[in-house]
């Protein structure tokens, strides 16, 4: 169960999304459900338990599934907060701060060139898009994606989809993937997959980049998420008086 804003605060801790309820019986052998928030957190819980070919992944405690927890790592702790704040000061918050706009923005290339590096690294490498000497020190052999590079071994994981959730909003935080030449072909890719395609509509339709076409659009997009933003805050400013 995919926990919604509205729900939040009574089901996990931080009452923030995201967050999952799993209530599959199965899963500590008593019918327990079990709750998880944090979407590093949340990804290599459903990997352990779900997904133990490595499809996405790679098996505990191999080289590859260090390095995605790495990937991962990096991620939750670098691009989410330092794009995340590029968000707001360049969309939602009330007042055009220039030093806040330029600091989070130049933050967020400098994190998008260590990536477009690495994906540079990875296409140069003996793990190259057609899978050569698939999964080295992963153990999990055959399951090569093919149409790489990739950020950790032969196949998109979840460190790639880690990543490609903030990258996928690159121009709504005013960042242009012009510079990152490899990094926008790695965004078309993921964005090809049909199951990304269908996960970006939950839990609602994905509609920025549809609505970036038009000024018009854009700018409403931006005021009615920025009123959302606006509208929490103030909750919590006067929770926390």
């Amino acid at each position: 169960m995919l926990i919604s804003p509205k729900t939040s605060k009574k089901k996990i801790a931080n009452g923030r999304i995201p967050g999952i309820i799993d209530r599959t019986p199965k899963r500590d052998g008593n019918g327990q459900e079990k709750r998880v928030f944090e979407g590093m957190a949340i990804m290599l819980y459903l990997c352990r338990k779900y997904d133990p070919e490595g499809r996405i992944g790679y098996p505990f405690d191999t080289d590859k599934y260090w390095e995605v927890v790495e990937w991962l790592t990096w991620m939750q702790s670098g691009i989410g907060p330092m794009q995340g704040q590029a968000n707001h000061f360049f969309r939602y918050a009330p007042e055009k701060i220039d030093y806040a706009v330029e600091r989070y923005q130049t933050e967020t290339k400098r994190l998008y060139k260590v990536l477009e590096d690495r994906l540079v690294e990875q296409k140069g490498s003996n793990v190259t898009a057609a899978g050569t000497k698939a999964s080295i020190a992963g153990g999990t052999s055959g399951l090569s994606d093919g149409n790489g590079p990739w950020v950790v071994g032969d196949r998109c994981t979840i460190a790639d989809l880690a990543c490609f959730s903030w990258i996928n909003w690159a121009e709504w935080a005013g960042v242009p993937l012009d510079d990152f030449p490899e990094l926008k072909k790695w965004l078309e890719r993921i964005n090809e997959r049909p199951a990304v395609k269908k996960g970006l509509d939950v839990p609602e339709k994905f509609e920025m980049k549809e609505r970036m076409k038009s000024k018009e659009g854009e700018e409403e997009y931006a005021k009615r998420h920025s009123n959302w933003v606006m509208k929490g805050q103030k909750a919590d400013q006067e929770k926390h008086k």
